[in-house]
């Protein structure tokens, strides 16, 4: 079956036809490392993460760059704010940045350049488009002439009236319109600054990526340019300008853009407390459980981040977890026969592979991963009758699983309270499962791993009390 994906720049579901198959060049926006990478930031990796290993899956070959905004005017204030140098700053979080992702257990693009690192070529991109007549130098800024780009707005869909009248636009007396935009900005007294021919200075926002994903992508045209909603206007609307105004070709053939993430239903805004790092939520939930808080919504749409929501997340990974547990002590048996025909496993496989190419649309394709998780459940009532099926229900769910990025690994965390903290959910859910580890140490009479579970809960301050019932558990008095 073909792949489709929504295209925001013609606004249409379309098949995906690379410019060069089967290889495939994508890029999308990274970090701006001034601050804590939070739970926005999460999606959106995450998300193209899902993107590059599903079309590995299709067995094409992505060249994946994210770059990294190591120069900015919000890396100057903040850095000016904490009173240290802007380089500090930027080697702290991007430090940081290289821990959440590998926390969340997303994979370093192929190539992530730096801004500061790419300067040369910046300089010279802008050069270009002042000697083709689109840029000019006042005052030693230099900036593009919009109206020399008769599709200017054709991503966002606006006019240049349109603009004019609805967008805040950064004022600047140099400017020959409110709407020309900076490729590259003198700075003032105590900034950093690069050499140039216009003057000492740095360049602006958007012809970093504009030349960053050329050069490290090595095409005029991008297949897939990916980023969140709100870079659509002015950011991308920018890079096609500055870009296809240089090469005269088309600057991406596919646009894509996830929705963005709201906490209760409010924007998120660390002024207002209504802010969640990467750091924070993965101090109470795992990285698996967030992944499937972010699956459960079409990543073109925005998502609501709420407690009740991630909870729910986290039961649903136990899911997973439980049968996980079950299949790990399941080998390939020599005797099976043919251990790869399981039609009701083949009909999901194909349900969610389905669900990916109609523009991965990963609501509907976890929902196929549940069904299997279920199915396969049943199959352990006869289990030697149904090894076979179970060996290749183990094999596919492994694949597809790797296909999203979840790990299935337990959240482990040494279960630590007083009489005074409240048995969170969480470790309400982490007690069960070691319980049910017990339980099936027990009736492998492997009484000594048994034990050891029994004696881990008791350290953390949870006994067993083993009843006709089965087993119950309480705080330790």
């Amino acid at each position: 079956m073909a792949l489709y994906i929504y295209n925001s720049l013609t606004r249409k579901i379309e098949e995906f036809i690379p410019l060069n198959p089967p290889k495939v060049n994508i890029y999308t926006c990274g970090v701006t490392v001034y601050d804590e990478s939070h739970i926005g930031h999460a999606r959106s990796l995450y998300i193209f993460d899902c993107l590059r290993k599903y079309l590995k899956y299709r067995n094409f070959k992505v060249n994946f760059v994210r770059n990294i905004t190591d120069i900015d005017d919000k890396i100057i204030n903040r850095a000016n704010e904490l009173k240290i140098d802007w380089k500090d700053l930027v080697k702290k979080y991007i430090a940081r940045y290289n821990e959440d992702l590998e926390a969340l257990g997303i994979e370093k693009a192929d190539h992530e350049p730096r801004a500061t690192e790419n300067i040369e070529d910046m300089v010279k991109h802008i050069r270009t488009l002042i000697d083709k007549g689109f840029a000019y130098e006042s005052g030693g800024d230099v900036y593009f002439n919009v109206r020399k780009f008769s599709n200017y707005g054709k991503l966002s869909g606006q006019s240049i009236d349109q603009m004019q009248k609805g967008v805040r636009i950064e004022p600047s007396e140099l400017k020959k319109d409110p709407l020309d935009f900076a490729l590259w900005k003198k700075s003032k007294e105590n900034e950093p600054s690069w050499d140039s021919p216009w003057s000492k200075g740095r360049p602006g926002w958007h012809i970093e990526c504009s030349v960053m994903s050329q050069k490290f992508l090595k095409t005029d045209t991008l297949d897939i340019h990916a980023g969140g909603r709100d870079l659509i206007f002015p950011h991308h609307e920018n890079e096609i300008a500055q870009s296809e105004a240089l090469t005269g070709k088309p600057f991406a053939k596919y646009w894509m853009h996830h929705g963005l993430l709201t906490i209760n239903g409010q924007k998120m805004a660390k002024s207002s407390g209504n802010f969640i790092t990467i750091s924070d939520i993965l101090k109470r939930h795992s990285a698996d459980a967030l992944k499937i808080f972010f699956l459960s919504t079409h990543y073109a749409h925005p998502i609501d981040f709420t407690e009740e929501r991630i909870q729910e997340a986290d039961r649903a990974r136990g899911r997973f977890i439980s049968l996980n547990d079950r299949l790990s002590s399941v080998e390939f048996d020599k005797k099976c026969h043919n251990p790869e025909v399981n039609p009701e496993i083949d009909s999901l496989k194909k349900e969610f592979e389905d669900s990916m190419d109609d523009d991965f649309n990963t609501p509907q394709a976890i929902a196929a991963l549940f069904k299997m998780v279920s199915i396969t459940d049943g199959y352990f009532t006869q289990y030697k009758k149904n090894i076979e099926k179970i060996m290749y229900a183990k094999s596919v769910l492994s694949s597809l699983t790797k296909v999203l990025g979840l790990s299935l690994a337990r959240h482990e965390f040494k279960i630590e309270f007083t009489e005074n903290i409240t048995l969170t959910d969480e470790i309400k859910i982490e007690v069960e499962k070691k319980i049910k580890l017990r339980d099936e140490a027990r009736k492998k009479e492997d009484f000594k791993e048994a034990d050891r579970i029994r004696k881990e809960l008791e350290d953390g301050g949870i006994i067993l009390e083993d009843t006709k019932e089965g087993t119950v558990w309480r705080r330790k008095l």
